[in-house]
C-alpha cells in the first residue's frame, strides 16, 4: 500500500564517465534505490524530488538519463491536479452521497390491507415524513403517535429506518364480527318458484323433499314444531335447500349522455426536485377549468437505489363536458356489459347458469331468461305474541 502511494521514478543513465556520475550523487546525498549496472547503463529508482538533482548531474558529465514515472496514486493525482472538473465531480458525488444517506430516499409500507398507500403516505407527509426529507429532525415516536392519530382504522404503527429507507409497520384495527341471530324463531320459505334438487335440515321441521315445485313464499322448513302431547316449540329453523328456477332480467341502455372529453389541448410543465424541494423547469400550467393530469417521475439511481434528485413530469390535458348520442352497435355493446357485469356481481359463487336466453334487442332494451341453479331456501322470522 505504501508503495503505491509514494511517487517512483525508474531512471536509465548511460555514458563515458557514469562512474564518476553514481560517485557524484552518492555524495550529493542523492538515493538511487534497486540499482544495477549491465551492458554500461545504469538502472535503478529513484525519488521524484530527486530528480532535478539528477537531471542535473547528467549535464554536468554528459550522461544520457531517460526515466519514466512509476504508476502510483499519487503519479495519477499530479497528473490531474488543473482539472478542475474532475475535483468539484468528485466533490459533488461525496456530497451526494452524504445526502442519500441523511435524507429520505424511499419510503416503504407494510401490513396495511383496506387502508391504501396513499392515505398513509399523505398522513406521513403531514407530520414531516416525506422523501427528500432531513432523517436528523424527525421524532419517529412522535409521528407513530400522530399517525395512529390522523388515520381511521390504524391500531398500532411502528416506523424503522434503514440507512436512507423508511420502512412503516402497520397493524389494522380488527373491527367486531356482526352477532349472528341465530337464536330468534324462524321458518325457511322458498326465495323463488323452483324445482328442488337438494334439501338437507339442521334444524326445525321438514315439509318438502328433493324433486318437489314449490311456489315462491312456500313454506319448506317450519320453525313451529308440535309433539305428540300437543305441546308447541319455537325452533330457528336451518337447512340447505337448492333447486332449479328461472329468473328474467331487463337491461336498458340509453340513447344519449354527458361525457368529459378531452379538447385536444394540454400542457406540460416539468420541475426539478432536489432532495424534496422542487425547482420549475418551465412556465406555469394553463388555466384549465376541468382537465385530466398525469406525473411522471424521472429520478437518478446510484447502485440501484433510487436518489431524492430527478425530473417531474406533470401533463395535463383540458377536457370539455359533451353531449354524446350511442349508434347501435354503441348501445348493444353497453348492454352486453350490463349483463356481464350483473353476472359476475349477482349470479357467481354458489349460483350456477345453466342456461342463458338473450333475444334480439328491441332498441334500447333486452330481455335476458335465465334458468338457474343454486340456494332458494330464506329465512323469514315467526312473529309470536
Amino acid at each position: 500500500m505504501r508503495e503505491l502511494l509514494k511517487s517512483c521514478v525508474m531512471i536509465e543513465a548511460e555514458g563515458r564517465q557514469l562512474y564518476r556520475f553514481i560517485n557524484a550523487a552518492h555524495s550529493r546525498g542523492l538515493r538511487c534505490t534497486g540499482q544495477y549496472i549491465s551492458s554500461g547503463r545504469l538502472c535503478g529508482e529513484i525519488s521524484r524530488r530527486d530528480l532535478e538533482g539528477f537531471r542535473t548531474l547528467a549535464e554536468e558529465f554528459g550522461i544520457v538519463l531517460r526515466y519514466s514515472e512509476r504508476p502510483t496514486l499519487s503519479a495519477w493525482l499530479r497528473r490531474r491536479r488543473k482539472r478542475i472538473g474532475l475535483l468539484a465531480g468528485a466533490l459533488m458525488a461525496a456530497a451526494a452521497v452524504y445526502c442519500c444517506f441523511s435524507v429520505i430516499t424511499v419510503i416503504e409500507i407494510e401490513g396495511n390491507r383496506s387502508i391504501s398507500d396513499g392515505t398513509i403516505l399523505a398522513a406521513l407527509d403531514e407530520v414531516g415524513v416525506r422523501r427528500g426529507a432531513s432523517i436528523r429532525g424527525i421524532d419517529f415516536v412522535h409521528c407513530e403517535n400522530l399517525l395512529q392519530l390522523n388515520v381511521d382504522g390504524i391500531s398500532w404503527v411502528g416506523i424503522h429506518r434503514t440507512g436512507s429507507r423508511i420502512v412503516v409497520e402497520v397493524t389494522e384495527r380488527v373491527e367486531k364480527p356482526e352477532m349472528v341471530r341465530g337464536r330468534i324463531p324462524c321458518n325457511v320459505v322458498a326465495a323463488h318458484s323452483a324445482e328442488l334438487t337438494s334439501v338437507s335440515v339442521l334444524s326445525g321441521q321438514q315439509l318438502c323433499r328433493a324433486g318437489d315445485y314449490v311456489p315462491e313464499g312456500s313454506l319448506l322448513i317450519s320453525g313451529v314444531v308440535t309433539d305428540e302431547e300437543g305441546h308447541t316449540s319455537l325452533y330457528h329453523a336451518m337447512g340447505s335447500i337448492t333447486g332449479t328456477y328461472r329468473e328474467e332480467v331487463t337491461f336498458t341502455a340509453p340513447e344519449d349522455s354527458e361525457e368529459w372529453l378531452p379538447t385536444g389541448r394540454s400542457s406540460v410543465r416539468r420541475s426539478l426536485q432536489l432532495f424534496g424541494l422542487e425547482i420549475p423547469l418551465s412556465a406555469a400550467h394553463e388555466d384549465f377549468s376541468s382537465f385530466t393530469s398525469e406525473t411522471g417521475e424521472d429520478m437518478l439511481t446510484l447502485s440501484g437505489r433510487a436518489l431524492p434528485v430527478g425530473i417531474i413530469t406533470e401533463r395535463r390535458r383540458e377536457t370539455a363536458l359533451t353531449a354524446r348520442r350511442y349508434t347501435p352497435e354503441e348501445q348493444q355493446d353497453i348492454l352486453m356489459q350490463k349483463i356481464f357485469i350483473y353476472e359476475k356481481n349477482f349470479l357467481s359463487g354458489d349460483t350456477e347458469i345453466i342456461r342463458r336466453e338473450i333475444p334480439e334487442a328491441e332498441g334500447d332494451t333486452v330481455t335476458v331468461r335465465y334458468t338457474l341453479s343454486g340456494e332458494i331456501g330464506q329465512p323469514r322470522e315467526i312473529l309470536a305474541k
